[in-house]
């Protein structure tokens, strides 16, 4: 008996799921579309939610006279309940609501339709950590008054195992024909796609199932491209009164043309100076080469695709064009990968973009290195056409020629390093070569050269270290102050100066890499013996202490533990230093070359000339003098011309 009390409760409680309810108005292009981003402001699904179209859209003409739809969309008061009481019962917590569309869980789902005389239910099984339908909640939206049976321990199972994507049966009611769902099948003009519209049944009315919508199709001429999972979803939650897509023939697809992916910037303008800590630009490093190793890959062609051909839904052949290729933008110096599309460079250099073509230049040309150019960091050879200006650098991996002079910078090149003028390195220059350098002259400027060092003017104040020869073969090749190490000789015409001023040290007959790291180990030996000799008396100190209390205080016995352990480790790295220091002394003995000293002109009193580690410093100026190693001695011989062969002037190279 439905009393007063009653409506009143059912009122009440509709009342608490409508103040549930959310709804937000969204427009968009099509209806999908704004149910799509409606489900997403709601945070649902779209099956869960009930609209109301405000205003209707229109595809537009060719882009004209284009209108978008606007809805105003909210979730059913099914499923507000169904959120509210699983939330109540804890099934899902607030956070695990607002994550689940973010997550690749999915909930289960059901759906209930009536196909002829039957009741049919489709099941669909969560994913992951979804939440499962309920057999309660299949049975509650199943019950009609209409209904002749409703087979609920079947819906108990089925609610378990799901009904893999299928309807089945779980009940039977009283058909009324006349009230079934009416649908049309539309083909569009293009003959593309085909869409149902579906109207509602009415009560004791059938719904809308595949195979009618199969047979529709069919009956139009439509016998394949069935878009399956679309007219599941009409099937499963039709939008009634709105068109769906049920079929759609695949479109032709012109294919892709060929283009290119390059591995270095083609547009120089995009080079940027670097940018030091502070914020400011760096005017000296500029950026502007882009270096390049021989065999990297410098661009890559993605080929053209195949146009994919298409049909009508009845049929009709649409061809579709391929993409356009295009050859491969192969400039001076690169070459083509086996794989037929790679450009890879043929040779150390940089890359250059020019006229379409990816090219390697070999050789940097400059007219001078200033605040024009910055620094110069190159894979390959440098021409300087001018000067080297002070605070400015040119690193290299093949060979550098200058034209100009160098001032206080750093030139370090693997190759010949080629100077026309001078080096004035002002004490701070520094000159690293991997084979030989020529420069008319050299002042205040560490050099370290691989090969020889050829000098036409003179040497003056300066450290100078070549692994073969130093010559100097001018009108005035002379040697004034710093010190000079070969391995094989030193050749000037006159070395040091009137009244022996500034100290004047040359050596030979050993290697001078060998010799400088032998004198670093001794150095390094001493400090050690100096710091063990403290920590000896400090650890006999402490452990006489020891003797006489039994005890320390914590901060003595730290310090004495860490005086053993250092102790230790000075003594573990003397015999290390010991080892190295007698394999280099044993190579420094068996050196074949005995190494010369050649003077044509004057060698002055205060200069020293050491040959295998012996000692000879002139005391009375000397004429036409050959200083050489022998029994144990340095010897004074008549001059002997040095030996040049194999040392060739570079090509154009002049000190003039």
């Amino acid at each position: 008996m439905v009393t007063l009390d009653v409506i009143r409760k059912d009122m009440a409680s509709q009342l608490k799921t409508d103040q549930e309810l959310q709804n937000v108005e969204v427009q968009a292009d099509t209806l999908d579309e704004a149910l799509a981003d409606a489900a997403v402001q709601l945070e649902c699904h779209v099956n869960n939610l009930e609209y109301e179209v405000l205003e209707r859209g229109f595809e537009g003409f060719l882009g004209l006279a284009k209108k978008p739809w606007r809805i105003r969309a909210y979730q059913n008061a099914d499923a507000v309940a169904k959120i509210a009481k699983d939330m109540a019962a804890g099934i899902l917590s607030e956070e695990e609501l607002a994550e689940q569309e973010q997550s690749n869980d999915r909930n289960g789902a059901f759906y209930i339709h009536r196909f002829g005389s039957d009741v049919m239910l489709k099941v669909t099984l969560p994913v992951g950590e979804g939440v499962p339908v309920r057999a309660e909640d299949i049975i509650s939206q199943a019950r009609r008054p209409d209904n002749k049976s409703l087979d609920e321990n079947r819906i108990k199972q089925l609610a378990e195992t799901g009904t893999n994507d299928e309807y089945e049966i779980i009940g039977e009611y009283e058909h009324n024909p006349a009230g079934d769902a009416i649908f049309v099948v539309e083909i569009a003009k293009d003959e593309m796609t085909a869409t149902v519209t579906i109207s509602p049944p009415i009560q004791g009315g059938a719904d809308v199932s595949r195979d009618m919508i199969i047979k529709a199709l069919k009956s139009q001429g439509v016998n394949s491209d069935f878009a399956e999972e679309k007219i599941a979803l009409a099937v499963d939650a039709p939008i009634y009164n709105e068109p769906m897509v049920v079929a759609e023939a695949p479109a032709a697809i012109d294919g892709k043309d060929a283009y290119m992916v390059y591995e270095k910037e083609t547009d120089r303008s995009k080079l940027r100076a670097k940018i030091t800590d502070s914020g400011q630009v760096d005017f000296k490093e500029l950026n502007n080469i882009q270096n390049v190793f021989e065999g990297e890959p410098l661009a890559h062609k993605v080929p053209a695709e195949k146009g994919r051909n298409g049909h009508t839904l009845f049929g009709v052949f649409l061809e579709a064009k391929d993409g356009k290729d295009i050859p491969l933008p192969l400039g001076k110096n690169v070459t083509v990968d086996k794989d037929g599309l790679t450009i890879l460079a043929a040779t150390n250099g940089q890359f250059l973009f020019a006229n379409d073509k990816v090219s390697v230049e070999p050789v940097m040309e400059v007219e001078g290195v200033n605040i024009k150019t910055g620094n110069i960091t190159f894979n390959g050879k440098v021409v300087c056409k001018g000067n080297v200006e002070d605070g400015f650098n040119i690193k290299a991996s093949g060979d550098i020629e200058i034209s100009g002079a160098v001032g206080r910078c750093h030139i370090e090149s693997d190759g010949n390093i080629i100077v026309s003028q001078g080096i004035m390195g002002r004490d701070e220059g520094e000159i690293i070569c991997g084979k030989t350098l020529w420069a008319k002259f050299i002042q205040n400027t560490k050099v370290s050269v691989g090969e020889n060092v050829i000098v036409n003017d003179s040497i003056m104040n300066s450290d100078v270290t070549a692994m073969k020869k130093i010559v100097l073969q001018g009108k005035r090749a002379q040697i004034t102050g710093g010190h000079l190490f070969a391995t094989e000789i030193i050749a000037a015409k006159n070395i040091g100066s009137t009244g022996g001023g500034t100290e004047t040290v040359l050596e030979v007959g050993y290697d001078p890499k060998a010799k400088q790291r032998l004198l670093e180990l001794q150095d390094n030996q001493s400090s050690n013996v100096k710091e063990l000799d403290e920590l000896e008396l400090n650890i006999s100190a402490l452990e006489s202490m020891k003797k006489a209390r039994r005890t320390l205080p914590k901060d003595k016995e730290e310090n004495l533990a860490n005086s053993i352990k250092r102790r230790d480790e000075i003594l573990n790295e003397n015999d290390d230093i010991n080892d190295e220091i007698a394999k280099i002394q044993a190579r420094l003995r068996e050196l074949k070359v005995v190494g010369k000293v050649m003077v044509s002109g004057t060698v002055y009193a205060g200069v020293k000339v050491y040959v295998r580690d012996e000692k000879d410093e002139v005391i009375a100026d000397t004429k036409s003098v050959t200083f050489f190693y022998e029994d144990g001695f340095v010897r004074r011989g008549k001059y002997e011309e040095p030996d040049l062969t194999g040392i060739q002037g570079p090509d154009g190279y002049s000190s003039n």
